[in-house]
């Protein structure tokens, strides 16, 4: 049987008077690659941290690997838009930070590091600091720092939204290629349908005012997946359906 991962039954969000989400009812698999789409404010960011255990459901309830999210934050880590790196902490040491905060032995940190560094392609760049890297390069620490730990559930927050296209078009790649090595479930929340697409096994489309499940999209690209499947047909007929599906709830303009 599939091994159910995360959970959703009935679940609403609110915060104050604000219905932020409305009637979810979502089930994943372990080793699926989930990315959230929708208009702003439709709650994309509220369902990563409710997974998180970040805040509570109003009603109804999330399970994480059967268990409270709080239960089971163990088995995530959190990346969100902003590297969030320590400018006094070179490259691994700031690799090396949730390593040395659970309180590892140092000579199994610095191995770890150093595969991490390695997976991430910044080998020659572990002693410099934050400001000495570009936005892709911090965000690749980020992801390596967040892989230190081993997590099986990964949540992103819209990693690479404040990056150019080809930046973020290699980082996706570069992702699902770390994927391969150090497999995780990963839940992501983006704006772009094209990073979506091709990054993804399903694709959970949400209206807004509240957020509620519009549409469920299966993505049947099997991983690896070379930059070339972008061009493909197959690819381009996908992201054009699930860019009506988008369309469609998104709000008329004023």
């Amino acid at each position: 049987m599939t091994e159910t991962v995360v959970q959703f039954e009935q679940v609403q969000k609110r915060f104050g008077d604000h219905l932020v989400l409305a009637g979810i009812n979502l089930s994943f698999a372990r080793g699926e690659f989930v990315s959230f789409i929708g208009p702003s404010g439709c709650g994309k960011s509220t369902l990563l941290r409710l997974i998180a255990g970040l805040t509570p459901a109003s009603s109804g309830r999330v399970a994480v690997e059967g268990q409270e999210p709080a239960q089971a934050r163990e088995s995530m880590f959190f990346v969100f838009q902003d590297p969030h790196l320590l400018p006094w902490r070179r490259v691994a040491a700031n690799v090396d930070l949730p390593l040395m905060l659970r309180g590892d032995p140092a000579p199994g940190r610095a191995a770890r590091v150093a595969k991490m560094v390695k997976l991430v392609g910044l080998e020659g760049a572990e002693r410099k600091f934050p400001w000495q890297l570009s936005g892709g390069m911090r965000m690749r620490v980020s992801i390596a720092r967040a892989l230190s730990v081993a997590p099986r559930i990964l949540l992103l927050d819209e990693p690479f939204g404040a990056l150019d296209e080809m930046t973020r078009d290699r980082l996706n790649e570069d992702l699902l290629s770390i994927r391969q090595v150090d497999p995780f479930t990963a839940f992501f929340v983006t704006h772009s349908v094209m990073e979506a697409v091709y990054l993804s096994t399903k694709i959970v489309v949400l209206s807004a005012n509240p957020g509620r499940v519009a549409a469920v999209v299966d993505v049947p690209f099997a991983y690896p997946r070379p930059p070339e499947l972008r061009e493909s047909p197959e690819y381009l007929e996908l992201l054009s359906r699930t860019t009506r599906t988008l369309r469609a709830v998104l709000p008329a303009p004023s």
